[in-house]
């Protein structure tokens, strides 16, 4: 299982088909999928035959390693979550958009924005990203808190069209990016 980055506390690795489990238990916790699903349970099917296999996907441009790495406490080797920096699309290749999903017990002693800034160094120093960016509901806080700590900032409030809005979406979705010359600018 190939690591794609260390921070202090944390390992950022390939998925593998193993971390079934885990993310039955991720998709799972009301809480963490709020501001997803509003809470809703995921199927085991759905995560086994649907979304781990996207996890585990490849993206070629980020030198053959996926674009979605399962986090896992370097002290323990406990699974956390995953982060992302998944790529903004064919038009506009040298931009990803950050993502992350922690489990409860891994919220508010700093994951989120450890990992999201070692993805951002890595993404502007390594893989030529020359912006990332970031969304979430406005309603989510939390999320926006993480943002904000990592570096980026709000760009937007928009409105998308839901079948089934969650509460709080008639506030919008929230964007927040950073790109490399503000983030060099911040490094010296």
């Amino acid at each position: 299982m190939a690591e794609f980055l260390t921070t202090p506390r944390l390992a950022l690795r390939e998925f593998t088909g193993a971390d079934l489990v885990d993310l039955v238990e991720l998709y799972n916790d009301a809480d963490v999928m709020r501001y997803l699903n509003g809470g809703r349970p995921v199927p085991r099917d759905e995560l086994r035959d649907t979304i781990l296999p996207k996890l585990m996907r490849g993206y070629p441009r980020y030198g053959g390693g996926p674009g979605c790495w399962a986090a896992q406490s370097r002290a323990d080797g406990q699974f956390l979550g995953w982060f992302a920096l998944t790529p903004a699309g064919a038009d506009r290749p040298d931009e990803a958009e950050l993502g992350y999903r922690l489990r409860r017990s891994a919220w508010g002693v700093g994951y989120g924005t450890e990992g999201s800034t070692a993805l951002l160094r890595k993404g502007f120093t390594e893989l030529g990203l020359t912006r990332v960016f970031a969304q979430t509901m406005a309603v989510n806080r939390a999320s926006r808190r993480v943002m904000e700590k990592a570096g980026l900032a709000y760009v937007r409030t928009f409105h998308e069209t839901w079948d089934d809005p969650l509460p709080g979406t008639e506030l919008g979705e929230v964007e927040y990016a950073l790109d490399v010359r503000e983030w060099r600018h911040r490094q010296a």
